[in-house]
């Protein structure tokens, strides 16, 4: 499909962008459907993007793909947090962004939520209690003794053939 932006006019803005779109019910989408869900895709790179930098969503490296994926959804939980939160931010410019200080219509955007949170989340407060002092553990019974690790042998490798050897053999 081909797509062109126009103005009122009708003259065109940008050039033409061409998309192909593929599957079984292709033809059940209109094309302004397909082009919302092409816009879609920088809001993804973003999220991937914010992700990666941000909440150190590759930072986790396991063997277990179960571990991986709990681990994925955890940091996209904490990006969902940070963009149910922004309404409640405050926009907090660090001393090289004057220019945050003077706009009052500044877009909130994850970062800038995610430097205000630890105040979000201190307003909220918590239902849970503070933790209390149970007192020390017995540790082992006196007299215990541990069973040795088994030893083993160890392997010494070979010395290596000069080169005079090599090319002999």
């Amino acid at each position: 499909m081909r797509i062109t932006v126009t103005d009122e006019i009708g003259n065109q803005i940008w050039k033409p962008m061409w998309l192909i779109v593929i599957g079984s019910s292709r033809e059940e989408l209109s094309l302004i459907d397909c082009y919302e869900s092409y816009r879609q895709r920088y809001d993804m790179e973003h999220l991937f993007r914010f992700g990666k930098q941000r909440l150190l969503m590759t930072a986790y490296s396991t063997p277990d793909v179960k571990h991986e994926e709990n681990w994925f959804k955890l940091t996209l939980i904490a990006y969902v947090n940070l963009w149910v939160a922004r309404n409640l931010a405050v926009v907090l410019p660090h001393h090289w962004e004057q220019y945050l200080k003077s706009n009052k219509s500044v877009k909130i955007t994850p970062s800038l939520v995610q430097r205000d949170f630890y105040r979000i989340i201190s307003t909220l407060g918590t239902m849970a209690t503070s933790p209390k002092r149970r007192g020390y553990s017995t540790g082992r019974i006196k007299g215990y003794k541990t069973t040795p690790r088994t030893r083993h042998q160890v392997i010494i490798k070979g010395k290596k053939k000069s080169k005079k050897q090599r090319k002999v053999s």
